[in-house]
């Protein structure tokens, strides 16, 4: 049939006259000749196109399988995230699985954090930032916002700023988390953003509001001396103007700082500051760091990490001058050109630089970030030093000129005399945005997937052990050993999964371990549990293959029937067995992310796709932080389908009854 289906191709190819010509010698001499020649063509042909195809089953697999475009785009997606997942974390040495940050909770993606506009860059006035966005102020008093100005739910953009403000001519201004002010030429006082606590503005039913220290009446209407404002500040939901004589107006969320009304007492000030929950002063009368509290801020020490010593006995008759806050520490300027440390710093703070001989840091250049301090040397040198999580101190080297220093919460921004921007440094911004809690998303979500991906991955290896130990065993002896094994895996198939397993873990969650214990036991439940299908699955196919010719020449030769089970017969069946695996670990890695989901897996911190779920299961923040759940659902969504994927396309290509025609 073959030959005849290349006769009539070659004859289909021959020209006009060839044909009339091939009918005339037909017709007069016969065809017979014609006809055998045709045929030993045709047979030579094929028995080279033969050749050509004959080749090892793996290759035949290999060339099949790249021979399916999805198939090879899937694989290429897995290795990528496998490499992403693995590498990943390598490179990010600064990652911790306990980082939170109050001050940067749901920002949205964006490398936009220190985006200083164009018509600014080169007329900077002033530079302020508390959380995730940033106001700036030019010498013509006109006023910028960047960064992510989005406050919470409220709709309220911090880049939206007020008309009256864009018209008036600003002097002074300042931000807090998640409000900002605004003092004009003749003393007016502005504020936009959030105002629920009374953060800027005056209200009436702030009067009644026992949690609102409101902002004194004189100042919202009549305003205040510019002249005579020694400093103004904002905190989290508060704000605080010194004067120059030491008065202090202070007014916000008297929650956001517990010591609040010790500041309302009509006491006077050198200078002022917020940490996270405390406002911290320094008194004109006395010497130390003012509270209101008893056993706040009570030693001090000359670096990160030195020796803490008694304030009194630190200071030694020296004063201090002014101070700068983070959320937990206070660096003090002492009236003998040096800098000291009180609070509390993390272990993997950056101490305080060495000076050279005769250097020493300008006080009015020290600022201070949400975790890290900065400042300018009489020697021009720019230092920056405390926490470096988000790169905030990582002080570039073309700081040459800088004269100022504006540091925000994560951003520094360094300025030369013409008020020319020279440097910047800090947060950008993040790729994937961040969480309720203000990590990091896409940090979380390659740390997460290794979890994810090694959970499954061991899980998939307890359950292969078991199932094709059993299957294998029972497939091989049969009989009653068949029957007992096969009634065992019914029993365990039967059992509801999800419900039994979920169960099991609420059950050890209330027992005391640690969480690397807990993620083992996890691995074990997925793995002892999912077996049955592969247990099933390698018995029918050693049932088969325990009557080929190859069996019964290894019992001929006296081959033990254990190795002829695990030796001879489960390698012939590993290529059913591979597929089985492929499809199991995208199983046992979305059994893992709905444990997590639920509650019942990794427990937070440690990051996994589950539990980053977990932490977007609510409608606020499904309807307004869209980014919190997309693009974890999208890596395990894609990694899982890819997965599958190439599982599908493996079991056809494995399968020799499949359609060679692709």
């Amino acid at each position: 049939m073959a030959n005849k289906n290349n006769q009539n191709n070659n004859r289909e190819k021959r020209g006009f006259f060839e044909t009339i010509g091939g009918w005339c010698r037909r017709l007069f001499f016969g065809g017979a000749n014609e006809y055998a020649r045709e045929s030993e063509e045709a047979k030579k042909k094929a028995a080279t196109d033969d050749s050509e195809d004959i080749v090892s089953p793996g290759k035949q697999v290999v060339r099949k399988f790249f021979s399916r475009k999805l198939a090879v785009g899937a694989l290429c997606v897995v290795i990528a995230m496998f490499i992403l997942v693995i590498v990943g974390p390598m490179l990010m040495p600064k990652y911790t699985d306990s980082y939170t940050e109050v001050t940067q909770r749901s920002v949205p993606p964006g490398f936009n954090m220190m985006s200083v506009p164009s018509e600014l860059k080169n007329d900077i006035k002033m530079i302020d930032s508390y959380g995730s966005f940033t106001v700036g102020l030019s010498n013509s008093g006109k006023v910028y916002v960047w960064g992510q100005g989005g406050i919470s739910t409220t709709g309220l953009d911090m880049k939206d700023i007020p008309e009256e403000i864009l018209n008036a001519n600003i002097v002074m201004i300042a931000a807090g988390i998640d409000h900002a002010i605004a003092i004009d030429e003749n003393g007016k006082i502005y504020g936009w953003g959030y105002n629920r606590f009374g953060q800027y503005g005056w209200s009436e039913e702030f009067e009644s509001n026992p949690n609102i220290a409101t902002m004194p009446l004189e100042l919202y209407e009549n305003g205040i001396d510019v002249s005579q404002i020694k400093k103004l500040a904002c905190g989290n939901q508060c704000t605080a103007i010194l004067m120059q004589d030491g008065t202090l107006y202070i007014w916000g969320n008297r929650h956001a700082y517990a010591n609040l009304d010790s500041f309302l007492r009509g006491l006077k000030f050198k200078d002022i500051s917020f940490t996270l929950n405390y406002v911290v002063a320094v008194p004109e009368r006395g010497n130390g760091i003012y509270t209101g509290t008893r056993g706040l801020y009570e030693y001090a020490r000359t670096n990160i990490g030195g020796e803490a010593v008694a304030m009194t006995d630190f200071l030694d008759g020296r004063k201090i001058e002014s101070i700068v806050s983070t959320t937990t520490s206070i660096c003090m300027v002492l009236d003998d050109g040096s800098v000291a440390l009180t609070g509390d710093f993390t272990l993997d703070a950056l101490p305080i630089p060495d000076l050279q001989e005769g250097e020493y840091f300008i006080p009015e250049t020290i600022g201070a970030g949400t975790y890290h301090f900065s400042g300018i040397t009489n020697l021009g040198n720019v230092y920056s030093w405390g926490r470096d999580t988000l790169n905030q101190a990582s002080v570039p080297k073309n700081t040459d000129g800088a004269t100022k220093l504006y540091v925000g919460a994560f951003q520094n921004y360094a300025v030369d005399d013409n008020d020319d921007l020279v440097a910047k440094w800090g947060l950008k911004g993040y790729l994937f945005g961040t969480d309720t809690y203000g990590a990091d998303i896409f940090q979380r979500i390659i740390n997460g997937g290794a979890m994810t991906m090694t959970v499954g991955a061991v899980a998939v290896i307890i359950s292969s052990i078991i199932g094709i130990i059993i299957g294998c065993v029972s497939g091989y002896f049969g009989g009653k050993v068949d029957i007992a094994l096969m009634r065992i895996t019914e029993i365990v198939n039967a059992i509801p999964f999800l419900p039994f397993a979920l169960i099991l873990s609420a059950i050890l969650s209330q027992v005391s371990m640690s969480s690397n214990m807990r993620i083992l036991i996890l691995m074990c439940i997925l793995g002892v549990l999912t077996w049955t299908g592969l247990a099933r699955l390698v018995r029918g196919q050693v049932l088969s293959s325990r009557e080929s010719e190859y069996v019964a020449a290894a019992k001929a030769m006296g081959v033990k029937e254990s190795r002829i089970a695990f030796k001879h017969i489960l390698p012939n069946i590993m290529s059913v067995i591979l597929v089985s695996l492929t499809l199991n670990f995208a199983t046992c890695m979305l059994t893992e992310a709905s444990f997590s989901y639920l509650g019942f897996g990794v427990p937070y911190p440690q990051p996994s796709w589950g539990n980053m779920l977990n932490g977007a299961n609510n409608a606020t923040v499904i309807t307004n932080y869209w980014w919190q759940w997309v693009f974890t659902a999208l890596f395990l969504s894609i990694t899982t389908i890819c997965i599958n994927i190439v599982g599908d396309a493996l079991r056809d290509v494995m399968d020799p009854k499949s359609n060679t025609k692709e």
